[in-house]
C-alpha cells in the first residue's frame, strides 16, 4: 500500500510528514480567510490580495502547529522517549510518541509543552501586530495568528483524552491514584464526554442554519470520541494479552530462502499462493538475515529479476528478535515502537517461528471467542 503522506525531512532527528488530508484543510482555511475573515476585517483589498494573504497566513498557522508538536517532542526526547514522527493532517498535527511516559510528572510536562508553545506563539504574533502599525498587510496575518494560536492552546487544554488537557488530567489522576490504567480509563471517558458534547453543539448549530460551522464542530467531536474510544479499546487489548507469551501467538509457518536467490524467485515461490509474510535467509547452516514484503517492495518491478536476496535482506545483526517465552504484550509494544509488522522468534538461540500482527489478531479473536 502506498504511503498516505509526503515526507518533509527531519527536524531534531524527527521525521516530519504531511498527510494528504492536510491539503484539504489548507484549502478550506485559505478560502475562509480570503472570502470571509479578511474582507470583513480589512476593506478595499483586491481579490488577489485577500487570497495571497490568506494563503500565507494558513501556511504560517500550520508552521505554528508544527512548533506545537515539536514542543511535545522535545520534552519527550528529554525523558528518553522516542518520537517516531510528526504528521500534519486534517485535524492539525500529531507527534507519535513510541511509548507511555515513565512517570506521571513526565506525562504532565510532555502534555503541557504543546499549549505553552501555542501561548508563546500567540504572544509573539500579538507583539508583531502591535509593532506593525500602519501596515494592514502585516497586521492582518499577525492578528489572526495571535488569535488562532491562543484558541488552539485553550482548546487543547480541554481535559478530555487524547487532547493535551486530557493528558494533563491523566497525569494528575495518575499521580493521585498511582495507577496509569485507571487514570487512562477516567481520562478517556472524559474525552468521550467532550466528544459527544461537541457533536451535540454541532448538530444544534446545523439546526440554527449555521451548517458549515456545525458540521465542522460535530466532526471534531466525532474525532475526539473515536480517539478516546480507541484508547479504551487499546487498554482492553492490553488486559486481554496480559499474562500470555509469544509462543502462544507465533507462527511456525515461515520460509527459508537463500542469499543468491533473486527477488522475483522469492515472490513466485513464497509470496504468491503461499501467502507468507516473512522469510529467514539461510547460508549453509546459518541464519544470516530476514526478508519481509517491505524490503521486496523497495525494489522496482523491472529490477527484481536481477536483484538478489542478500542485496535487500536485513542482516541478522540488525534483526530485532524476541524470545518465545517473552510476554506477548511487551513484544507487541516493541513492534509498535519500531513500526514492525513481524519479528523472528528465537528459543535457546535457535529461530523457531515468526510473530506477526496477523497472528496476534487471530490469537486475540480466539481469546475473545472462548471468553478469556
Amino acid at each position: 500500500m502506498k504511503d498516505k503522506h509526503i515526507s518533509l525531512g527531519r527536524i531534531l532527528g524527527i521525521p516530519i510528514n504531511l498527510d494528504y488530508s492536510w491539503f484539504l484543510i489548507l484549502a478550506l482555511l485559505t478560502w475562509m480567510l480570503a472570502q470571509s475573515y479578511f474582507p470583513q476585517e480589512f476593506k478595499n483589498w483586491s481579490e488577489l490580495t485577500y487570497w495571497l494573504v490568506g494563503g500565507i497566513t494558513s501556511i504560517i498557522f500550520f508552521i505554528s502547529i508544527l512548533l506545537h508538536e515539536l514542543g511535545h517532542s522535545i520534552l519527550a526526547k528529554k525523558y528518553k522517549i522516542k518520537v517516531k514522527r510528526i504528521t500534519l493532517f486534517v485535524f492539525g498535527g500529531v507527534a507519535e510518541i513510541a511509548k507511555e511516559p515513565p512517570k506521571s510528572s513526565a506525562e504532565f510536562w510532555i502534555a503541557i509543552a504543546g499549549p505553552i508553545t501555542s501561548f508563546l506563539l500567540a504572544a509573539i504574533f500579538y507583539g508583531l501586530e502591535k509593532i506593525s502599525v500602519g501596515n494592514q498587510y502585516l497586521i492582518a496575518p499577525f492578528r489572526y495568528l495571535a488569535y488562532i494560536n491562543f484558541i488552539l492552546a485553550l482548546f487543547n487544554l480541554i481535559p478530555g483524552f487524547p487532547l493535551d488537557g486530557g493528558r494533563i488530567f491523566r497525569a494528575i489522576v495518575w499521580a493521585i491514584t498511582k495507577n496509569l490504567k485507571k487514570a487512562t480509563t477516567i481520562a478517556a471517558n472524559v474525552g468521550r464526554f467532550f466528544g459527544f458534547f461537541f457533536i451535540m453543539i454541532g448538530v444544534f448549530q446545523i439546526f440554527q442554519n449555521n451548517v458549515v460551522d456545525g458540521i465542522w464542530i460535530a466532526f471534531i467531536g466525532w474525532f475526539l470520541e473515536s480517539a478516546a474510544m480507541s484508547q479504551i479499546r487499546r487498554q482492553a487489548l492490553d488486559e486481554l494479552l496480559f499474562g500470555h507469551q509469544v509462543n502462544e501467538a507465533m507462527s511456525h509457518d515461515f520460509g527459508i530462502v537463500y542469499p543468491d536467490s533473486t527477488i522475483q524467485e522469492i515472490i513466485d515461490n513464497h509470496f504468491i499462493g503461499a501467502n507468507r509474510r516473512s522469510l529467514l535467509v539461510k547460508d549453509e547452516n546459518t541464519i544470516v538475515g530476514f526478508l519481509t514484503p517491505k524490503q521486496i517492495n523497495s525494489i522496482p518491478t523491472s529490477h527484481r529479476q536481477n536483484t538478489t536476496v542478500k542485496e535487500v535482506m536485513i542482516t541478522v545483526q540488525n534483526v530485532m528478535k524476541v524470545n518465545s517465552n517473552s510476554p506477548l504484550l511487551d513484544a507487541l509494544k516493541t513492534m509498535d515502537e519500531n513500526d514492525m509488522v513481524e519479528m523472528p522468534v528465537i528459543e535457546e538461540g535457535n529461530y523457531i517461528g515468526i510473530l506477526n500482527r496477523e497472528g496476534i489478531i487471530k490469537f486475540m479473536l480466539e481469546l475473545h471467542r472462548i471468553g478469556h
